[in-house]
């Protein structure tokens, strides 16, 4: 039965009274050493005055992002995020674990994908479940729905009410039109409301401005069969720019663990634009969309009531979709401006097990300003609704099949310059209700000290939720069938039902951070964690009952789960020459959770083994001259055991070469040291696969 839990990750194991206290008294003991080591880095270590954040500005002309030789470690501060606290900052002054990756890191890597770039960033869990499934989170509770990450595409919210986690297939966009991404781990709930409990991921793209010409991208190679796009930008008079794109990608399917083709292949159109329109200096109204369609294969198992009980289904989903959003931005003064955002989301995903069609309208105003000349202050309020559509099957069923539900909220966030220029306390609170669980309070203080121009400190505490999905409140999923003859005369379904008792699960989180540049070629960013979870989600046992001709043996979803995760990430960059540039990062994870009084779960060992303890990451970006790059990366993932997931190392390449601005060559290598698994699933139960060294070449040219 192990292998048809919904989330493993949240799965608990059993332990004795002893064996947590000891636990606890050693993760105590750990946070007093790593607070005793943050506050010493500030005497022991030399001053400096920046920190890494992968920074590159683009010229106007072509979006050409700027060589991120060019830019020195100390230029690297001047980077601006907003992911943090909704208004800019410079990154070196954020309260939080973030880390920026900006478009020209997507081009080194080789990326061509949104989750491959999302691999640059620590602290993340990127894992490919097979050809087009990804599954990704940050601290822990990986699953194909992880539904404790936020991701937002230009302030949009592609996560999916149906399970709460992101559909990664088709999320995407031209790699070269994206500014950065803000990959914040730990909560922002304060700020973006529900489910961003674990962290943020924020997509931004370029302005139309930043993108004006032709650029044409063309690849394919042994994995990535063929991949394309044409993006044009122009201007409509004087204050108004415009840009539209049409994407297509094809790849190859992975293979099952004996070499055989898996039949995951897929293929995607994609196409859209963004009007960007400034009549004076005070405003600015952006209309953007985008539309797809795609086809993927997957081969999917289901139970069945006649012998022999499960069957394989090839399936083809069909998934399509498209969006709409319009903004405007109005200044009223230096530190004071309005910001209006609606957008329209469609999507449709046909699946063998089951279909859906949902719309989704959002609503979102916020004001910032400033009281006084030490206190900076955000507002805001919103509202979204959305509605479904679902075909039942066998497998799967959700009753009702349509459903509608909203949620409106409402933030104030106030940052308090203490010491000016030295010591800032933010203080904020979201306040949301949804239509599962009622009224939610998620309140955050924060703290960053400069200690000096050359090094900073911070701290968080946090409480976020994670609001009841769609599915755990009405589903209806059929596991397994045994044969007549091990549970009685008839057969036996097993089955997980949601429950509309379900509450929202809970987080309280605690952060300390530091960075510092102990030498202009040097820089570190550490940030430590602690998270206590309470009503995490398990599965109970029923009572089997008769159902029909055979015996129906129940499990129902429960918040019958706690326990807690800390862990420490460390970001680094070594300027080792002028064209040379070396990026390291650690990530150290350990996950307990335990079972609550009244918890029957039978599926409780091992959970901890569901997130590596251990990940590396190391890249290596070189202009050995004449136009000509060589970008090489290297990661380390320890095993799942849970999964069945043995650790790995993975081994990247790029050769690039730019012989003008307006011609590059390139060829990349990815998973050199050969095939190996990286995650299995969990909720619907496809084949395990594995990935595969990859090998493709890309033209672009820019005019």
């Amino acid at each position: 039965m192990r292998s048809y839990d919904v989330d493993p990750m949240k799965r608990p194991y059993r332990i004795n009274t002893r064996a947590r206290k000891r636990r606890l008294l050693k993760a105590a003991s750990a946070w007093k050493k790593l607070a005793t080591f943050v506050a010493g880095c500030s005497f022991l270590l030399p001053a400096a005055h920046g920190v890494e954040g992968t920074a590159a500005t683009t010229t106007p002309a072509t979006g050409e992002a700027k060589p991120i030789m060019d830019m020195d470690l100390a230029d690297l501060m001047k980077i601006t995020v907003t992911s943090v606290s909704k208004r800019p900052e410079k990154l070196s002054d954020a309260a939080a674990a973030i880390y920026v990756i900006t478009g020209e890191d997507i081009r080194r890597a080789g990326a061509t994908s949104i989750p491959e770039a999302l691999r640059l960033a620590p602290g993340l869990e990127v894992a490919r479940q097979d050809s087009h499934t990804w599954a990704i989170s940050s601290r822990g509770f990986n699953d194909e729905f992880a539904n404790q990450l936020l991701v937002l595409i230009d302030g949009r919210s592609v996560y999916t009410p149906l399970f709460a986690g992101v559909y990664w297939d088709v999320q995407d966009l031209p790699l070269e039109d994206i500014n950065r991404i803000e990959v914040i781990r730990g909560p922002g709930a304060a700020l973006w409301g529900a489910n961003a409990v674990n962290g943020v991921i924020n997509i931004t793209t370029k302005k139309a401005q930043e993108t004006q010409g032709l650029l044409v991208t063309a690849g394919g190679g042994n994995e990535e069969r063929g991949f394309g796009t044409v993006r044009y930008g122009g201007q409509l008079g004087e204050h108004a720019f415009y840009r539209v794109y049409a994407k297509y990608l094809n790849r190859d399917s992975s293979a099952l663990p004996g070499g055989a083709d898996a039949n995951d292949s897929w293929d995607m159109w994609r196409g859209g634009f963004r009007v960007d329109w400034e009549p004076v200096v005070q405003n600015l109204f952006t209309l953007q969309g985008d539309v797809y369609t795609g086809s993927l294969d997957q081969t999917v198992t289901v139970p069945s009531l006649n012998a022999p009980y499960s069957e394989n289904l090839t399936d083809k989903v069909k998934v399509s979709g498209g969006n709409v959003l319009g903004r405007w931005n109005h200044k009223f003064a230096e530190n004071s401006e309005l910001a209006l955002k609606l957008y329209y989301d469609r999507t449709e995903r046909d699946r063998v097990v089951f279909d859906e069609r949902r719309d989704t309208f959002d609503f979102d105003l916020q004001h910032r300003f400033q009281l006084g000349d030490r206190q900076d202050i955000v507002v805001g309020a919103g509202y979204n609704i959305t509605a479904d559509k679902l075909n039942n099957t066998f497998a799967v069923a959700f009753n009702p099949t349509q459903r509608t539900s909203s949620l409106y909220s409402a933030f104030v966030q106030d940052e308090i310059d203490i010491l000016r220029d030295r010591l800032r306390l933010t203080l904020g609170t979201k306040v949301e209700h949804n239509d599962y669980t009622g009224w939610e309070v998620q309140p955050n203080a924060r703290l960053s000290l400069n200690i000096t121009k050359k090094q900073t400190a911070w701290f968080a505490a946090s409480r976020a939720i994670s609001t009841p999905s769609r599915a755990e409140d009405d589903i209806r999923i059929n596991r397994q069938v045994f044969p007549p003859g091990v549970f009685g005369p008839a057969p036996a379904l097993v089955s997980q039902f949601g429950s509309r008792a379900m509450d929202s699960k809970e987080l309280i989180a605690f952060e300390l951070g530091y960075r510092i540049q102990p030498h202009e070629r040097v820089t570190f960013d550490l940030a430590t964690f602690y998270n206590i979870y309470d009503r995490q989600r398990s599965i109970e046992p029923g009572t089997p009952v008769p159902e029909g001709t055979h015996l129906l043996i129940p499990f129902t979803i429960a918040n019958l789960i706690n326990g807690e995760v800390y862990g420490a990430e460390l970001a680094s960059s070594f300027q080792p020459a002028d064209w040379w540039r070396l990026r390291i990062n650690y990530t150290l994870w350990s996950l307990q959770l335990h079972k609550k009084p009244g918890s029957n779960d039978p599926l409780l060992e091992g959970a901890e083994n569901d997130s590596p303890n251990h990940q590396v990451g190391v890249r290596s970006l070189m202009d050995l001259g004449n136009n000509v790059e060589l970008d090489l990366g290297f990661r380390y993932v320890d095993s799942l055991p849970n999964r069945g997931v043995p650790s790995y190392e993975a081994f990247d390449a790029r050769v690039g070469w730019r012989p003008s601005p307006h011609w590059e060559f390139s060829v990349a290598l990815q998973n050199a040291f050969g095939r190996h698994k990286e995650f299995a699933p969990s909720y619907i139960q496809t084949q395990t696969t594995e990935v595969q060294t990859s090998v493709f070449g890309k033209v672009t040219v820019r005019f």
